[in-house]
């Protein structure tokens, strides 16, 4: 069973998507656009529901999330359609699920139940907790992760309460350690020639993200705190207002730092003890940056970003979004990504991060309608005209 028009490094992999909202989607996202063959199930319409998974289906976050799939229809809590999903997971390389932990099992969908059917099979779990503890039962949000995962204690300004990130960090984040689990066990099917069960949380990808601030924690016992948008122990690293705007600019270290102040013109903030080194500028930070920031607001961003580069001083304009995507470099880059939808007609998504010289990423196919290639896929399995009518006329697809 595979999709005639399949190709990339992961096309010889079929995928079955049970997932919903971001975080199980984006998981999914990752080997769609790599190739891989994969249905994405939905529940059949009913009028007594509405869309229900991450927004409006022709809304932008639904189209850039659910790009390079197939859609079906199929009712899990019906024995019609279940019959047609134990058929599907006997030819699955690959099923990724977001339920909560009891749920899946109610619904036998769990990885045990689908391990019968297909010991070779990758089962993926993505949770807000876990998929054990004491706080399995609990609903998973990104923001709830964020909080619970420390983010939300050191983003923000200092003394401004928690704050936030401006993405769902924790969402992502888990979908991206799910994909990567996946490419991991099917690497090691290879060899075992067994499936196993990657299981993925929000509060284990937002802990994992804290990355260097999590070890200041476990290796020093240093509790990380809030430093708005100076980097928190590279100094002066942070935001600067121009003429017309702001930067970002990144002198910490020695041989950069004496290119900024050659660069400002003011001598003295290479003799002042006040800054004579890293330690001194950390403990001296916001006299540091007023006095870089009386310099750089006499010049345009444009220009300090083009002087100061030349120097060898990192420094960057800081966009609104419309801005990224009008970049050269972005654009060279390719970051918007063309897609034609049926009903929508042109559309741009946003592009892999990832790039390989041989076997590129696609975007192949937009975000299916509901249900459109469920008589497709039905009869890959091997239905005929009647069954499939059967199903459909019993409230199964």
């Amino acid at each position: 069973m595979t999709e005639s028009s399949g190709q990339g490094p992961l096309s010889r992999f079929r995928v079955l998507d049970l997932t919903r909202v971001r975080a199980g989607p984006t998981a999914v996202r990752q080997l769609a656009d790599w190739g891989a063959d994969v249905i994405k199930l939905e529940t059949p319409p009913s009028p007594n529901e509405g869309e229900g998974m991450g927004g409006p289906r022709h809304g932008p976050d639904f189209q850039n999330i659910h790009r390079n799939k197939r859609g079906m229809t199929l009712n899990l809590k019906s024995t019609e359609g279940m019959a047609v999903l134990h058929r599907l997971v006997a030819e699955m390389d690959v099923v990724v699920e977001n339920y909560r932990p009891d749920v899946k099992h109610r619904l036998g969908i769990d990885y045990e139940s689908l391990k019968a059917i297909n010991p070779g099979l990758v089962y993926a779990s993505i949770s807000g907790f876990g998929q054990d503890g004491p706080y399995v039962g609990r609903p998973g949000f990104d923001q709830i992760a964020q909080g619970m995962g420390g983010l939300m204690s050191i983003t923000g300004e200092p003394g401004q309460g928690p704050m936030r990130a401006g993405i769902p960090v924790a969402d992502l984040t888990a979908g991206l350690f799910c994909a990567q689990g996946i490419l991991i066990a099917l690497l090691e099917r290879e060899v075992s020639g067994q499936g196993q069960w990657v299981k993925s949380s929000l509060l284990q990808a937002q802990i994992a993200m804290l990355d260097f601030q999590a070890a200041r924690w476990l290796l020093a016992e240093d509790v990380p705190q809030q430093a708005g948008n100076n980097h928190p122990t590279s100094i002066p690293t942070g935001v600067f207002k121009t003429l017309d705007g702001h930067i970002n600019i990144a002198a910490s270290g020695g041989a950069i730092y004496a290119r900024l102040v050659d660069i400002l013109g003011d001598p003295e903030m290479g003799s002042d003890p006040r800054f004579a080194d890293g330690a001194a500028r950390s403990k001296h930070r916001d006299a540091l940056n007023a006095r870089i920031e009386a310099v750089t607001l006499t010049r345009s961003s444009a220009e300090w970003v083009e002087v100061l580069n030349g120097a060898g001083v990192p420094c960057g304009p800081i966009y609104s979004i419309d801005q990224v995507f009008a970049d050269p470099q972005v654009q060279h880059l390719q970051m918007a990504q063309p897609v034609e939808n049926a009903v929508l007609g042109h559309q741009e998504v946003v592009g892999q991060a990832i790039e390989l010289s041989r076997t590129p990423s696609a975007i192949r196919r937009a975000t299916p309608e509901l249900g459109e290639h469920t008589d497709e896929i039905l009869a890959q399995l091997g239905l005929d005209r009647t069954e499939i009518d059967a199903l459909r006329a019993s409230g199964a697809i």
